[in-house]
């Protein structure tokens, strides 16, 4: 048995046993065809797919799930990581390195000199003026340079709003965000065509992204648990209807509505 060998078959291996792995898995000569056929693009979108799954299994408190879920979001980073390392770009410790040194020069206060004693909020301003520096190394200069355009397009604009509130553009309180979005609504109610309601209804997204942060509510999670609720009340329409040997699409709005209605009422009681 070879060296290699030893190791993918090392239950103890730990994160040199997945590198071994992954770089099997693209040899071109032995490996397997569709790891061997893929690119940064092409593995991009599982990439995102597994930090959602990760997100997922935190959100229904699946800790048994978590530990697997983990496992595939490494997995990704690895995946990229010996992309990488077959074009002569980094490799995994390098990934490895670069975070650590982002993360001890992100905490001066904790492996620095700095003291440990301020406020979350004190840090956090701190946090924002590091990277604001790290930024200006990249030659990214305006305000709004570095949020990436790859992020879900909630957290994205909450992010723009974000930095754009810290050079002081931004509402005073809730109130003004609440009048800004009865004046979207009315825009896209009077939009003339698909064109200009496609670009309203894009506005009042954005709005309801800024009211989210004046509340201080994740808008992602606010979306994901409203779809979980959304789920568990559309299933007890579709069991009860099945105790009856009917299906949704054979019931009235009037009927499913109802149940709808059972459903929430239940969950309240609850």
């Amino acid at each position: 048995m070879t060296e290699s060998d030893r190791l993918v078959h090392d239950p103890g291996g730990g994160l040199p046993r997945l590198v071994e792995i992954m770089r099997r898995l693209r040899d071109p000569e032995t490996g397997c065809p569709w790891d061997i056929e893929q690119d940064f693009a092409s593995v991009a979108p599982y990439t995102i797919e597994e930090a959602y799954e990760v997100a997922d299994a935190i959100d229904r408190q699946a800790w048994d799930e978590l530990k697997g879920e983990l496992g595939d979001l490494l997995f990704q980073s690895v995946f990229h990581a010996q992309m990488a390392a077959e074009r002569g770009l980094f490799d995994i410790a390098d990934v490895a390195d670069t975070m650590s040194d982002k993360m001890v020069a992100r905490h001066p206060h904790v492996f620095g000199e700095e003291s440990r004693d301020k406020s979350p909020e004190q840090q956090t301003r701190d946090w924002e003026t590091i990277k604001a520096a790290e930024r200006a190394r990249k030659a990214e200069t305006g305000v709004l340079d570095g949020v990436a355009l790859g992020l879900p397009a909630l957290l994205r604009a909450v992010k723009l709003q974000n930095r754009a509130a810290r050079v002081g553009f931004d509402w005073p309180s809730t109130d003004e965000v609440m009048d800004k979005l009865r004046e979207e609504m009315d825009e896209l109610r009077q939009a003339p065509d698909a064109d200009e309601r496609f670009e309203e209804f894009g506005d009042l997204l954005f709005v309801m992204a800024n009211l989210a942060r004046h509340l201080k509510i994740d808008p992602e999670a606010a979306l994901r648990a409203a779809n979980a609720k959304f789920t568990r009340r559309f299933r007890y329409i579709e069991d009860a209807l099945d105790a009856v040997g009917k299906h949704p699409k054979d019931s009235s709005l009037a009927e499913m509505d109802a149940l709808w209605d059972a459903a929430k009422a239940l969950e309240k009681r609850r």
